[in-house]
């Protein structure tokens, strides 16, 4: 059974959420991250999902354990953000679909669902591309992002979002950026936000932090990755 849970009201209008699963380089969840630690966003909701890792997260200076999948809300910007610490599964990611579409509708929420397509590294910014579905599809153009410039297959938990929306015919957004296939990617993270996630929400973000951290970042993201693919039934 998936569930959200609230737990503390906000008051949006017509939302855009961010989706951050852990992917390709972690530029979803790099990105979500900046944008909660950013605007300091209020820990709106937790989502409960049968099929998602029964762990218990904590944060550095904080004794109160959470779920690692929660939702982050910021009412002045109207703005969402689906945060998640563990890597989700295609199971999970089709419950949390199924719970997720009745509560985007009732808040009248357009989601964001980020991917990156892996892309050795070079001295050129990563590209970045729109897809749509329904009114999405004119968001991605009214934005100026590129449409792909050649056929692909969005897979791992933001396809299965993706997927859903497509059956269902619901409003989504997809940004697929060019990252390292090897390593977390704070610079694919960064055009995301700024070349994606900005004109779409009308937020302006502010990355500084991120381009300065970028090397700490990476280290971080780079245990956390190693953590998540070393961890078994007993580990922490």
């Amino acid at each position: 059974m998936t569930n959200v849970s609230v737990q503390a009201d906000v008051d949006v209008t017509d939302p855009s959420l961010v989706e951050g699963f852990p992917g390709v380089g972690l530029v979803g969840k790099i990105a979500a991250d900046h944008l909660v630690a950013e605007f300091d966003m209020t820990h709106h909701a937790d989502v409960y999902c049968d099929s998602l890792p029964k762990v218990a997260v904590y944060r550095e200076g904080d004794a109160a354990l959470q779920p690692p999948v929660r939702i982050y809300a910021d009412g002045d910007r109207d703005l969402l953000v689906l945060q998640s610490d563990v890597p989700v599964g295609s199971d999970a990611a089709g419950e949390l679909a199924a719970c997720l579409s009745g509560w985007f509708d009732d808040l009248g929420v357009t989601p964001i669902y980020l991917s990156g397509i892996p892309e050795e590294k070079d001295a050129s910014p990563p590209a970045l591309y729109g897809l749509g579905i329904g009114a999405g599809v004119d968001a991605v153009s009214d934005a100026g992002i590129d449409a792909p410039d050649e056929a692909g297959v969005v897979s791992g938990p933001t396809g299965v979002l993706l997927s859903d929306a497509v059956e269902s015919g619901r409003t989504a957004v997809g940004l697929v950026v060019e990252s390292d296939p090897r390593f977390p990617d704070p610079e694919a993270a960064r055009v995301l936000i700024k070349e994606g996630i900005e004109p779409l929400t009308g937020v302006d973000v502010p990355v500084d932090h991120l381009v300065e951290r970028a090397e700490q970042i990476r280290s971080a993201k780079e245990r956390l990755a190693k953590r998540m693919q070393d961890a078994g039934e007993e580990s922490t």
